[in-house]
């Protein structure tokens, strides 16, 4: 399928999430993410979730990786494609942008090159790692200035497509993708 076609069909299956729904699965991602070999990195990259959109809730992540000590990094929009990330602590407060994106206000911004491991908001995802967004290239420009080793990985409530056919070489594939499901590897 197309990218446009693909970011209607998750859109319209994501109405029919509840919210109870969105929570238990998004506590199931979190227990296989406790699965994939990242945990001798110190640098996590994570969304913060639009809950209007009914995305992935990443407070069950977020947590895990706090109660391992782990630093957590979140986004900030900057411009019209880029991105700033800053370290979240115990002071770090949030005001929603206009996408209705929890971004942090201020604090201690961490470079791209110090980012291990990234969790990436999707829409929908294919079996060789690729992956669509919104569309607006915010985290394809982000990744391109992560170090090549940095893992890679999607969330998202639904299977892989087969294949999504309009991909270009702009686009970055993931390492893996989870569901609360199962975990895809690429």
């Amino acid at each position: 399928m197309l990218k446009h076609e693909l970011r209607k069909k998750y859109k319209n299956l994501r109405l029919g999430i509840t919210p109870q729904e969105i929570s238990v699965n998004s506590i199931q991602l979190a227990n296989h993410v406790l699965q994939i070999p990242i945990w001798d990195f110190f640098y996590f990259h994570t969304f913060l979730s639009i809950s209007e959109n009914r995305e992935v809730d990443t407070l069950p992540i977020i947590t895990l990786l706090q109660g391992r000590d782990k630093n957590v990094v979140i986004p900030k929009v900057k411009g019209d494609d880029e991105m700033e990330n800053y370290l979240l602590t115990d002071n770090t407060t949030f005001k929603k942008n206009t996408w209705n994106i929890p971004e942090p206000v201020e604090g201690i911004m961490v470079p791209e090159t110090k980012i291990d491991v990234v969790f990436l908001p999707l829409l929908a995802f294919d079996l060789k790692g690729n992956r669509v967004g919104y569309g607006k290239g915010f985290y394809d420009t982000f990744l391109r200035k992560c170090p090549s080793t940095t893992m890679k990985i999607g969330l998202s409530f639904f299977d892989a497509e087969t294949l999504i056919s309009d991909t270009h070489k702009n686009d970055v594939r993931l390492d893996f993708c989870v569901t609360p499901e199962k975990i895809y590897e690429f």
